[in-house]
């Protein structure tokens, strides 16, 4: 009997410590669990881009000769309603965004992933092209017509149109990713991924230097 009893009181112990510890473990591998398909979802979008990369043509650029941003984009088109593209973005991007009556934001918060900061006023935001109008006309968009030039530069489907601080676009003017990248090295996999994506749909081409550019930022994802 008293055997029994000692065997009972252990069996209750063990039972008692399993209950402890099993939040303990499953919070211990929760975050890990997480992690792994967001770590997952990154290498397979890499693998995706590199792909898609090798797809693209290499030539050398064509002459920004006959370049205008009126070639593309005379003024912002309309997307819903009285919202053009470039309002439609900011509301998509932004926090707590509000408009007034004719869809122009009049309040908000915005953040640049090119750089970091964190946004209060529509003054300080810019939507990017990530592929630059210019950029994309000695890619091959010069050959285009003004339709398809006047739809790319308003695309809200593929990943060409981000919110941005005015000071990181102006800093990235028309250049690609051979000579200028995001100075958060954190969003180098991400602008990679995004730039081939558009470049792949829209069949541009890629210059040797701006494909190894494109190769390098792949590596951090």
């Amino acid at each position: 009997m008293g055997r029994t009893l000692i065997f009972f009181r252990r069996a209750a112990a063990v039972a008692v410590l399993a209950l402890v510890l099993l939040p303990i473990t499953a919070a211990l591998t929760a975050p890990r669990a997480v992690a792994e398909p967001r770590e997952r979802s990154q290498a397979e979008g890499a693998a995706l881009a590199r792909r898609m990369l090798t797809q693209l043509k290499v030539a050398e650029p064509l002459s920004i000769r006959g370049y205008s941003r009126k070639r593309f984009q005379p003024l912002w088109a309309r997307h819903k309603g009285t919202c053009s593209t470039r309002e439609y973005v900011l509301a998509r991007d932004g926090r707590q965004v509000r408009k007034d009556k004719t869809c122009h934001p009049v309040r908000g918060r915005w953040y640049s992933p090119y750089d970091g900061k964190v946004l209060k006023s529509e003054k300080q935001v810019d939507v990017d092209h990530v592929v630059p109008l210019a950029y994309a006309w000695r890619s091959g968009a010069k050959r285009w017509s003004p339709a398809k030039r006047r739809a790319f530069a308003n695309d809200v489907r593929r990943p060409e149109l981000i919110t941005v601080s005015h000071s990181a676009n102006i800093a990235k003017g028309g250049q690609g990713p051979q000579s200028w990248r995001p100075q958060r090295r954190a969003h180098w996999c991400r602008y990679a991924t995004s730039w081939i994506s558009v470049k792949h749909h829209y069949r541009l081409f890629v210059t040797r230097k701006e494909r190894t550019a494109l190769l390098n930022m792949l590596r951090t994802c």
